[in-house]
């Protein structure tokens, strides 16, 4: 194990000026919220709209930790229900072969400890995408992104498709070279695989007790690996990713790895700049629990209703053992709870954390 940095609160360095940027940032969600709730006459969320697979799964931490590792929810072996939500980025609902970057949201059910200010009930969430970084720097940065994703919500998905088939020709000769592109990946040039395959991360860090780490979520059954960089037709449905995740899980279940990446220099591994890639050199992603998803049903009206417009999905909802940290966090504190709140109210859906 490389030597983890413990935590301190000089990691974190907030601006005076984010509760304005805050500010912009609801009244954006809104606005997507808004235009998209006129289109479909359902609140949806304001990113990650599309749902792909409702899962429910057990979370099994392992033994034998080292003390590092050993915090928060993986201090001590024991298994707890989970729920994952599979998505897509953008905040409206797109055919899927408007290609964007892929999220994983995932909910531990029945966690004890002390909580984070607001969080009821005795879950932790951890919420993901399939890139290891972020792809603004700080909540001045995704309020840009963010605008862009408000002005183009009602923009007709023959402009997407177009757009979007034009960047996953760029990302694919990016690729060839050996490189990628966060921006042409979130443009729409996300390429066009299997859901499954993915490896899901927080992008951004949280407190791991004592230390700090990011996370991450990745295929370690067989079956999903086979399904890493498997091409898929997106274009064969409107609902491809979701058929294709209903298809796996008719006949058969998998398994994932949860990973923790500890934070051991702080030079290399910011805490503020949420599009810092940590480099795995220095500290890699170690195992500290295993996620099965037995065979089922990943969509259906009633996982719909308790599971899509019944949670809510927010890094604060936790233990104060995982404190979301930096400033990409700190604006999801803000703005979450005001998302979900608005589906709430327009879909009469009160929303609720599973016992």
């Amino acid at each position: 194990m490389p030597q983890a940095v413990r935590y301190t609160p000089d990691l974190e360095a907030p601006k005076p000026e984010e509760a304005g940027i805050h500010d912009e940032m609801i009244a954006t969600f809104r606005k997507i919220q808004e235009t998209t709730f006129a289109d479909y006459g359902h609140a949806v969320r304001g990113v990650h709209a599309k749902a792909h697979g409702l899962l429910k799964g057990r979370l099994e931490v392992q033994g034998g930790l080292p003390p590092e590792l050993a915090q928060g929810v993986f201090a001590r072996p024991g298994g707890y229900d989970a729920v994952l939500r599979l998505s897509t980025n953008p905040g409206d609902i797109l055919d899927d072969s408007v290609s964007t970057p892929r999220g994983l949201a995932l909910k531990i059910v029945g966690v004890e400890g002390e909580r984070l200010p607001g969080a009821e009930g005795r879950t932790q969430d951890f919420v993901m995408a399939n890139a290891p970084a972020f792809s603004a720097k700080d909540a001045a940065a995704f309020l840009g992104n963010l605008k862009l994703l408000a002005a183009t919500t009602d923009t007709p998905q023959i402009f997407k498709k177009g757009v979007s088939a034009l960047m996953r020709g760029i990302e694919s000769l990016l690729e060839a070279l050996g490189t990628k592109s966060a921006t042409v990946i979130g443009l729409g040039g996300q390429p066009a695989t299997h859901i499954l395959g993915e490896t899901f991360y927080t992008q951004v860090p949280v407190r791991w007790g004592d230390y700090v780490a990011k996370l991450s979520v990745a295929p370690a059954s067989p079956n999903l690996t086979a399904l890493t960089g498997k091409s898929l037709d997106l274009g064969a449905s409107p609902d491809a990713l979701r058929e294709a995740v209903s298809a796996f899980f008719a006949d058969q279940g998998a398994e994932w790895e949860v990973r923790a990446q500890l934070l051991t220099n702080p030079e290399t591994m910011p805490v503020e700049d949420a599009s810092a890639v940590w480099p795995e050199e220095e500290s890699p992603y170690v195992t500290v629990a295993r996620i099965a998803v037995p065979r089922q049903e990943t969509w259906n009206a009633e996982k719909r209703r308790s599971l899509d417009d019944g949670l809510a999905f927010s890094p604060w909802h936790g233990i104060a053992a995982h404190r979301p940290l930096g400033s990409i966090m700190r604006a999801r504190q803000a703005v979450y709870p005001k998302s979900a709140g608005f589906r709430a109210e327009h879909n009469g859906c009160p929303i609720h954390e599973p016992r």
